[in-house]
């Protein structure tokens, strides 16, 4: 997927202030710690797919499901901060990059300990 740069510079815009958002009213005991790990683009500028990955959540659709409920409230906040033509729809989804690198891991490891 060829991205331009006003979409890279849109995303990471929105990257910045939604993860302060996350940290400042979203995230407590029971949802842990939400990364926003990238965000994607359409070429348009009106749609953003957002990768999350979290630590300390045993139940990552609860947290899907809460940021799911609270898209207004944060298409909203992220308007009043980020001035663009178009408020981006915001679609959350979990990114698989975090849990392919702990498989890579222990596979490595399991291997070290073969070897020796």
């Amino acid at each position: 997927m060829n991205t331009t740069l006003r979409q890279k510079k849109v995303a990471s815009l929105i990257k910045e202030e939604l993860s302060r958002l996350l940290i400042e009213g979203i995230q407590d005991s029971t949802s842990g710690l939400i990364t926003v790990t990238r965000i994607e683009m359409t070429p348009d500028l009106k749609t953003a797919h957002v990768y999350l990955s979290t630590i300390g959540c045993k139940e990552k659709e609860t947290v899907l499901d809460l940021l799911q409920g609270k898209t207004g409230y944060l298409r909203k906040s992220i308007a009043s901060k980020v001035k663009l033509k178009y408020n981006p729809m915001l679609f959350f989804s979990y990114d698989p990059g975090p849990d392919y690198e702990t498989k890579i891991d222990k596979l490595i490891e399991s291997i070290k300990k073969n070897e020796k």
